[in-house]
């Protein structure tokens, strides 16, 4: 019996073992405050490809020092592309496609890490923190107010994001994902409840959508044709008078014309808002811009049961899930989706045969 779990999805150049990817999700461990990736990467990463997964992304990885959530974040420069080198390597020795996923976290920048330390907020400047950026100098709630980026400095982000891109290639990553959700600075931009700009990038959803459109140009012309593009998106705000699921339809409907493989389906996270979290809760919003787009997608949140995801694609919400807290808790997942579902795979470390007999 097949299950679309198992079925291999093939974009562009890259085909998949299955549709059990693992979303990017921070760390904040880096342990010499420059981006390099350390050892607890390694494993992290390499467990739950040797786990089965079909995909592993990379967390939020900074296209710039200030780019960064916090100071402990993973970035932007050769030393840390070198030390990517392993990571890759290995992940490919297991079987899953190896992707990174490319920030800029805006107004959200320059924090506490979530955990290591008892404090939240922003770091201050004479603590190592920095000035954050923005569209616009509003400040996200409890945080300090960004400047907001002047158009020459919007041609340096773009800038970033593509030596990002061109570094995550010779690193031997197989695809590159956007990060424009989670109220970040892309997200900020697309989102009028952050961006009241009056010039060619404020106003207008195509307006605010004129980075991220710019950035993916960018990335294609870097990464070449064979290599998939990503694009997270917070569908919406959550709030009266931000994103909505309309918009956030329109705007992939951009980024299929510009050559995005898929959008990776989140919400909120831009401003303070109530959000009816459950399991599952943000597949009808994969499942709206997929039929309203016409683009692959990938589904996220509370997912955590193999028959959940199965349903999930045999019904049509989305192309693929990602499993993020359940692959924290066993990065063995995908391996025991294939024992729930009684699904045969070649895949299962041979070191670990005993335990499944």
């Amino acid at each position: 019996m097949s299950h679309l779990l198992f079925e291999p999805l093939t974009l562009r150049g890259l085909t998949f073992r299955n549709r059990i990817w693992v979303p990017p999700m921070c760390q904040y461990s880096v342990e010499t405050l420059d981006g390099v990736p350390a050892p607890w990467h390694t494993v992290h990463y390499g467990a739950m490809a040797r786990g089965g997964a079909g995909a592993v992304i990379v967390e939020a990885t900074g296209v710039a020092p200030e780019a960064r959530i916090s100071a402990k974040d993973l970035g932007w420069n050769d030393e840390q592309r070198d030390a990517f080198v392993p990571i890759v390597d290995f992940l490919h020795t297991q079987g899953a496609a190896a992707g990174i996923q490319l920030a800029h976290a805006g107004r959200k920048a320059s924090t506490y890490p979530e955990w290591g330390t008892d404090r939240d907020g922003s770091l201050p400047v004479d603590e190592g923190g920095w000035q954050t950026v923005a569209p616009s100098a509003l400040a996200f709630d409890g945080l300090a107010e960004p400047r907001a980026l002047t158009e020459t400095e919007i041609a340096e982000v773009v800038a970033a994001f593509r030596s990002s891109a061109r570094r995550a290639i010779e690193a031997g990553f197989d695809f590159v994902e956007i990060h424009a959700a989670h109220g970040y600075l892309l997200h900020e931009f697309l989102s009028p409840l952050s961006n009241n700009r009056t010039d060619s990038y404020g106003g207008s959803l195509e307006n605010r959508a004129r980075l991220l459109l710019d950035i993916v140009d960018a990335t294609r012309t870097e990464v070449g044709e064979d290599v998939p593009v990503f694009v997270r998106l917070s569908a919406t705000d959550w709030t009266e008078g931000g994103l909505t699921l309309d918009d956030t339809v329109e705007v992939a409907g951009w980024l299929k014309e510009h050559g995005v493989d898929l959008i990776d389906v989140s919400s909120g996270g831009n401003v303070m808002a109530s959000i009816p979290v459950g399991p599952g809760y943000q597949t009808t919003l994969a499942a709206g811009v997929r039929q309203g787009s016409g683009l692959p997608t990938a589904a996220v949140g509370l997912i955590s049961e193999p028959f959940q995801g199965e349903h999930i694609l045999a019904t049509g919400q989305a192309d693929v899930i990602l499993v993020g807290r359940e692959y924290l808790r066993d990065p063995n997942f995908a391996l025991r989706a294939a024992d729930a579902l009684r699904f045969d795979i070649d895949y299962r470390p041979a070191q670990y045969h005993r335990a499944y007999k």
